[in-house]
């Protein structure tokens, strides 16, 4: 099933995916950090969003 571009989320908030351009702009105002930082952040922690936070020292 394809993505439904009207959603602004990701359709599952428990991981991060990088290659979806809806989902790179909610990440990162979500968690306060720039493009390159989260795509770094996710390559070093993986994909799921406790792992990220925990990365970037987020709460």
């Amino acid at each position: 099933m394809a993505d439904d571009l009207s959603n602004r989320g990701p359709q599952d908030r428990s991981r991060i995916n990088v290659n979806e351009p809806h989902e790179l702009r909610y990440w990162t105002h979500t968690l306060g950090v720039s493009e390159a930082k989260l795509r770094s952040a996710v390559a070093a922690a993986g994909t799921g969003v406790a792992a990220v936070k925990k990365y970037l020292s987020i709460a």
